[in-house]
């Protein structure tokens, strides 16, 4: 289940020193979903048998591929997108979930998390029709923008329904992070509280490393020539997602246009806010999360984390330096190693 709005992998695990007293070791699951690749880590429990969980995390992922994919025909999703307008269809609880949130994190951003933009997505040549020959007109642009709009979903109970029959949801950019919620509360109902868990760059923690140090993420600094780390920090028992356009771009008769469009507009982002990372305990959260406050620009972003409490670290190109705005919530939770 490949993004459509794509947001580039920009976490990485950072190795600990090893620590005096060693403890159990790690057990490590692996294996392939939405397009990407999923990692679970946790301290070894002698009474999980690992064969069975791993199972199960593949059947976890399958089912939510199943709900919420947009590559396969058959999926809970594609019915949705399907069908006619003012035609209800019944959903899961998993989706309904999801949707929620993607329209709950939609209005907090006034906007700006819109998992409706397929069709300026796949003009602009980010989704699956790849790169247009040409730049989209106005009267492109225009016409796509006539079947985008959060205010066309309508859910009522276990039902979804839509106003205009070519309204065609996308929830990647919130999906992957509620894959990573959804096999963090399967490790927790095997009694596991020391773990972590990525799918495609969507991380959430828990507890500590088998050698009794504390997990420690890597966000990637902002060079689309070379990997650099930006920061190492410890998030405590929470998700942690990073958004930014400077991987997945293309330029035109020296015009840089990058993937995440603004849907008040139709057009990329212009402005130079290049890195996003949001904290929260929720992976899903954080995931939409960070992909909004992309679009918005680093003052809205700053706004809207200072308004409402959001643990988040902002990183503008500002000339030809990278300068880091806080929110005060992320200071709070997270602690710099470097």
């Amino acid at each position: 289940m490949q993004k459509l709005i794509v947001v580039s992998f920009l976490l990485f695990l950072v190795g600990c020193q090893p620590a005096v007293q060693t403890v159990e070791p790690e057990t490590y699951l692996s294996g392939k979903t939405m397009g990407t690749t999923y990692n679970v880590k946790f301290v070894t429990d002698p009474n999980i048998d690992s064969v069975e969980l791993h199972n199960e995390i593949e059947q976890k992922l399958i089912s939510v591929n199943q709900l919420m994919s947009t590559y396969i025909p058959d999926s809970e999703l594609s019915v949705i997108n399907q069908s006619p307008a003012n035609t209800p269809v019944q959903i899961s609880a998993e989706t309904r979930l999801v949707l929620d949130e993607a329209l709950r994190l939609g209005e907090l951003t006034d906007g700006a998390l819109n998992v409706t933009l397929g069709p300026l997505v796949n003009l602009w040549g980010f989704g699956p029709e790849k790169r247009p020959e040409v730049i989209p007109s106005d009267a492109e642009i225009a016409l796509a923008m006539q079947s985008v709009g959060l205010e066309h979903i309508v859910l009522q109970g276990q039902q979804i329904s839509k106003k205009i029959d070519d309204l065609y949801i996308d929830l990647s950019p919130i999906a992957k992070g509620y894959g990573v919620d959804a096999l963090a509360e399967l490790l927790e109902s095997y009694g596991i509280t020391d773990y972590l868990v990525e799918i495609g760059g969507e991380m959430r923690l828990s507890g500590i490393k088998s050698t009794g140090q504390e997990w420690r993420v890597a966000i990637e600094k902002p060079l689309s020539t070379q990997r650099a780390i930006q920061r190492i920090i410890a998030i405590g028992d929470n998700a942690i997602a990073t958004s930014g356009d400077y991987r997945n771009y293309y330029e035109e008769d020296g015009i840089r246009y990058s993937h995440l469009i603004d849907p008040k507009t139709g057009y990329p982002i212009q402005h130079n806010l290049v890195s996003v990372t949001v904290i929260h305990p929720s992976s899903m959260t954080a995931d939409g999360m960070a992909t909004a406050l992309s679009i918005v620009g680093t003052q809205a972003a700053m706004e809207i984390a200072e308004r409402d409490n959001i643990a988040v670290l902002l990183v503008s190109k500002e000339g030809e330096e990278f300068v880091e705005y806080q929110s005060p919530a992320f200071a709070t939770i997270v602690k710099v190693i470097k």
